[in-house]
């Protein structure tokens, strides 16, 4: 009786898809179960409360009323 040791290629393809979801599966549960870094309240991309004060302390009437288009838009609200 003679046996076939050879591995079709569906056989290795159907290997490695499963090798492949079991590693997807392992870093999924991985980086579900490890601890949250705390994160820092302020974004980088919004300014500090010291900047923001400062911000909303300048006049913006001065920009808004030399603007024709804005002033426009303004009479016709």
């Amino acid at each position: 009786m003679r046996t076939h040791a050879t591995t079709s290629g569906s056989e290795v393809l159907l290997g490695v898809i499963a090798i492949r979801l079991a590693v997807l599966v392992v870093v999924g549960w991985t980086l579900t179960l490890l601890p949250r870094q705390a994160r820092d309240d302020d974004a980088a991309c919004f300014p500090s409360p010291a900047t923001r004060g400062d911000a909303q302390a300048t006049p913006t009437s001065s920009r808004q009323a030399s603007d024709p288009a804005f002033d426009d838009m303004l009479r016709h609200d």
